[in-house]
């Protein structure tokens, strides 16, 4: 039955060939295959909500909200996500990623303020990257309506909110010794 039906296919072909439907669709599946390779894939993101800080550039940003817990914030989330919202204030902490709207360009390899040497800029966690999409763990103190009140934050004001997910520990925080001491290479911990 096998041998039938791959006759059957290549009696089809050469149909489509000697009819010369084949040509225009060869034409297409070339073409596609040229275009997937000059064009990447457009993305595109909606955001969800805006931070509101008193960050700004002038007013400058921690490298990671994380170290900074005294800035505080808000996010709104726009009124047609709110629901989405349900049940979100059962967490401490939450993950948000963003559009960091500022960055300026990308570059490697990258230095890191504490650090004594430059690292690939997929090994950092420079915000200025090919794709300029932020990701904070950050606590959160409430949820009033479609308003996050928030804390540690490392997002300028302004900034379009991608998406909001809780932080779970028990898949958040793999632990690794090796990662512990990259941290101290990167500047994060004091080496002993």
């Amino acid at each position: 039955h096998h041998w039938l039906f791959q006759q059957m296919v290549y009696l089809s072909l050469v149909v489509l060939l000697l009819s010369g439907c084949a040509i225009p669709l060869l034409a297409r599946i070339i073409q596609s295959e040229e275009q997937i390779k000059q064009d990447p894939v457009k993305i595109v993101y909606h955001s969800i909500g805006i931070f509101h800080t008193e960050l700004t550039p002038q007013t400058g940003s921690p490298r990671q909200g994380i170290l900074r817990p005294e800035n505080k914030g808000t996010i709104e989330v726009y009124p047609e996500y709110q629901e989405a919202l349900r049940d979100l204030e059962k967490y401490e902490y939450i993950i948000v990623i963003f559009h960091m709207h500022l960055s300026k360009g990308w570059h490697t390899p990258v230095r890191p303020p504490s650090s004594s040497h430059p690292f690939g800029l997929f090994a950092t966690r420079s915000p200025n990257r090919p794709n300029s999409i932020g990701f904070s763990v950050i606590k959160l103190n409430k949820v009033e309506g479609n308003i996050l009140h928030v804390r540690g934050i490392d997002a300028f004001n302004k900034t379009p909110v991608l998406d909001i997910k809780p932080w779970l520990p028990s898949i958040d925080c793999p632990g690794g010794k090796i990662n512990l001491d990259i941290e101290k290479e990167i500047g994060l911990k004091k080496k002993k």
